[in-house]
């Protein structure tokens, strides 16, 4: 079993940014900017505009049609300058970020495009970057070229004379990205440089969102030409570009009104178009944000179930026929039990001889003398390092015994050693390389009510995550083939329980299960604490889950 691989697994996993304290920042300026919009707002102005909009659904479905359309452009452009992307992940990821962009400050959500994609595609960094960085500068570079075409008074009015070289540097970042992009492609990248088509793309979304103010302004009596509303759009989100609060609250609407006066509209109704428009985008942002959080799969929080879709069975490691079963049993201060389980271990299965591992993992008592003097062979780990680790200990030790099959028991005394045939049956039989003694399908003389209720709704969980038909996702009772043993990966030195099942799903072994029977030890104490346990096993299984499948094939052929 590969011990590199424990830490190969994480290796292209990228983190989940750090919202907490940005988004706290957030709201305190979202909070703050709502305080003085309210006190300067004409109440009544924005009552009849909001009335307007509701008593026309259709109108406003259109106009934000047209706003979507306008991403689904833009989600076109990016995968036409980054062939390797998806469509629905360009889709997602412009979404993500504009969901971050309405809850973070200081424009904030802008990296997450890059990490959405980075976390849900196999796409390299340098080739996501370039072509991120040279859209979304093409992006902006056509809005503010939008705003100085058809209305240049009102945006040197609204914007200032930084418009000009703003607009100057956006064209060169554009050319510089594209530049990029070319010598990545020549150096053997996915990628080249957007082609007219994809920024002319770019340019025809900022038209199709002035329709969401174009209809919003004429359902409140006050209609504006198509140049009147591209133009208010135009330098609105040009003035956006240095926006403090989450998704400019407040500077929007300032922009956007001193905007719609210059066109002609009266002030108060002009502030109430202003206010409706960027919060009907905000709900969008919001909405369709967080669909992009988790669609299309993988999602952005992550892989939360194993894929439906396995890869073939490994094949089977071949077996000299006197090899033995062996059962590992891991220990950390069982003296009164683990002698019992030792001794009560057959001497052979189905004609194969037992022979007994014991992982002594930095007992303080005498567990391991008496385990030793019951007839395993023990193993010492240097300290108490957790039960995950003893069992990545006892499969490393049980392969090396080239065995016909690997058994896992809890040194508690709560499994019965006497069902060690009917554990290991099916994978000597070759119909599963991977077994699990379920308690639930099986006989239990006691257990403890609020176990039971934990090792259910842990089962469940443990069912939904694995699309697997488990009815007992802790079991200390297990089997693995040679092969399923060899590849077997513990990510955690905690607990081995969920992690395993998850390992060698993905990793197309077979799972079986079998009854036995169960009853709560009788001395000792067990290690698990509900609050620790889901704390230590949680995060542990959300790894397990977004390992990358060339990990897998890497731990699986080692």
């Amino acid at each position: 079993m590969p011990v590199t691989s424990v830490t190969r697994r994480g290796a292209r996993l990228h983190r989940l940014p750090r919202w907490p304290a940005r988004l706290l920042v957030g709201l305190v300026l979202v909070g703050a900017t709502g305080v003085y919009l309210i006190q300067v707002a004409d109440g009544s102005a924005l009552a009849s505009t909001v009335g307007a909009v509701l008593a026309d659904p259709v109108g406003l479905s259109l106009a934000l049609a047209c706003y979507a359309t306008a991403f689904l452009l833009r989600a076109w452009a990016w995968r036409r300058a980054l062939p390797g992307l998806p469509l629905g992940q360009s889709w997602a990821a412009l979404h993500v970020s504009l969901l971050g962009n309405h809850v973070l400050p200081l424009r904030l959500g802008e990296p997450l495009r890059v990490t959405s994609v980075l976390r849900r595609t196999p796409l390299t960094i340098r080739p996501v970057v370039a072509s991120a960085v040279t859209l979304r500068a093409a992006d902006l570079a056509a809005v503010v070229s939008l705003a100085m075409i058809v209305a240049p008074a009102v945006a040197v009015d609204l914007v200032g004379q930084w418009v000009w070289p703003l607009g100057a540097a956006l064209v060169g970042l554009t050319i510089g990205g594209s530049i990029w992009s070319a010598r990545l492609r020549r150096a053997g990248e996915t990628i080249k440089p957007p082609p007219i088509t994809a920024l002319g793309a770019t340019a025809l979304a900022w038209v199709l969102e002035a329709a969401v103010i174009w209809q919003i302004a004429r359902q409140a009596g006050h209609a504006l030409t198509l140049t009147e509303a591209v133009a208010v759009t135009a330098v609105t989100i040009a003035a956006q570009s240095l926006a403090v609060t989450p998704g400019g609250f407040g500077s929007y609407e300032a922009a956007a009104t001193a905007a719609l006066v210059i066109v002609g509209v009266p002030a108060g109704p002009a502030f109430a178009i202003a206010l409706t428009t960027h919060a009907i985008k905000t709900v969008y942002a919001l909405s369709a944000g967080g669909v992009a959080v988790v669609a299309p799969a993988p999602s952005y929080l992550g892989r939360l179930r194993l894929p439906r879709a396995r890869p073939p069975r490994p094949a089977a490691k071949a077996v000299v026929a006197d090899r033995p079963v062996v059962a590992f049993i891991p220990v950390h201060n069982e003296e009164a039990t683990v002698g019992s389980v030792v001794a009560r271990l057959p001497g052979s299965v189905a004609g194969r001889p037992v022979v007994a591992v014991v992982v002594d993992d930095g007992s303080t008592d005498r567990s391991a003398a008496i385990a030793a003097d019951a007839g395993a062979h023990v193993i010492a780990q240097p300290a108490n390092l957790g039960l995950g680790a003893a069992v990545r200990r006892g499969l490393a030790a049980a392969t090396a015994y080239g065995p016909a099959a690997v058994v896992y028991l809890d040194a508690d005394g709560e499994y019965f050693p006497e069902d060690i045939e009917a554990v290991a049956g099916p994978v000597l039989a070759g119909t599963a390389d991977y077994v699990v003694g379920s308690r639930f399908a099986g006989r239990i003389e006691r257990m403890l009510p609020h176990r039971r209720i934990g090792n259910r709704l842990l089962t469940v969980w443990m069912r939904w995550l694995a699309r697997q038909p488990i009815t007992d996702g802790q079991s200390g009772y297990r089997a693995f083939s040679p092969a399923a043993a060899d590849a077997a990966e513990v990510i955690h030195d905690y607990n081995y329980a969920q992690v395993l099942t998850l390992d060698l799903l993905a990793k197309g072994f077979v799972y079986g299960e079998v009854p036995i029977r169960y009853s709560f030890r009788e001395s000792g104490t067990s290690f698990v604490r509900l609050g620790r346990y889901l704390r230590k096993v949680i995060p542990a299984v959300y790894r397990e889950l977004n390992a990358t499948a060339p990990d897998r094939s890497l731990a699986a052929g080692g």
